[in-house]
């Protein structure tokens, strides 16, 4: 009796946390995208039941097919970019050299920052007319870039930020990945006279992959619900351009004088299931292995 006693004691906050945190929010989700809620009866309660309708008045907008883009887009690139440079810069600091702690631990820094911070400091640096992206651009030659203000750039500029921010996650769970890799596997491919690129491409990566597949899922779950960089970069704009589902649901909901809490939490529900279909692949991947 003391040992179940001890057992349900761990298990008991865990599965409060879970029902508070993420069981009860998600129904709250799930209730509003099925009901038509104003301002009052999101305080009070009674709103009328209105069935699918939240999600066929989602699909029908066109701002759905642009932030439905953007946001694959945004996620796909964002994906590719922080794992490709992530992995490059595991592999450079797999190999000990002097300062290598010290470099690892300054490249930890973006991803350190708060969200607010690295967004604003973006911000600024891609400023039209102060920053100091336009500047160096000047020095060379070139002309400034819009980078925020342009319909053609401003899906770009958050795209690189995040990039940026990103990169560091990549690089501790590869770094990890590749140091616990058996040596003696890259010592008999050099013995069998492979070259460092062919032990890199048929020996290293093949076994990374299940590192790489869970840092890949969750990069896809982080980034496809990114909102902070967006919004304090862009807003969203100009006219949508740089809009995904995550800042698109913020605007349906809080973005107006009247708020469409059922479309919002409609569009929330739609990121959970992009999230979740990736979760299942995953799975799916791992099971078949």
């Amino acid at each position: 009796m003391r040992a179940r006693l001890a057992a349900w004691a761990f298990v008991v906050p865990l599965v409060v946390y879970l029902v508070v945190c993420y069981a009860y929010p998600l129904y709250t989700n799930i209730d509003l995208s099925l009901r038509e809620h104003t301002v009052r009866t999101f305080v009070y309660g009674g709103a009328p039941l209105a069935g699918f309708a939240n999600y066929a008045t989602v699909f029908a907008d066109p701002a759905f097919r642009t932030a439905l883009l953007n946001t694959v887009a945004f996620t796909v690139v964002s994906l590719v970019f922080q794992y490709t440079i992530g992995l490059a810069l595991a592999v450079f600091f797999a190999r000990a050299f002097p300062l290598s702690a010290t470099l690892r631990a300054l490249f930890l820094v973006p991803w350190l920052l708060p969200l607010i911070v690295s967004a604003s400091t973006w911000a600024w640096l891609l400023n039209s007319e102060s920053g100091l992206v336009n500047a160096v651009l000047g020095i060379v030659g070139a002309g400034p870039v819009n980078w925020l203000t342009s319909p053609s750039w401003s899906l770009v500029s958050v795209t690189i930020a995040n990039i940026w921010i990103g990169v560091p996650f990549n690089l501790v769970l590869l770094y990890s990945g590749l140091r616990n890799l058996p040596a003696e596997v890259n010592e008999a491919s050099a013995l069998d006279g492979a070259s460092g690129w062919q032990t890199f491409r048929y020996v290293t990566f093949p076994l990374l992959r299940p590192v790489s597949a869970i840092t890949l899922l969750l990069g896809l779950v982080y980034t496809i619900k990114v909102f902070d960089i967006i919004w304090i970069m862009t807003r969203g704009g100009p006219s949508g351009s740089s809009s995904t589902l995550a800042t698109w649901s913020y605007e349906l909901g809080f973005g107006s004088p009247l708020p469409r809490f059922g479309p919002s939490a409609a569009v929330g529900n739609v990121l959970i299931l992009m999230a979740l279909a990736a979760g299942l692949v995953y799975i799916r991947a791992q099971e078949r292995r």
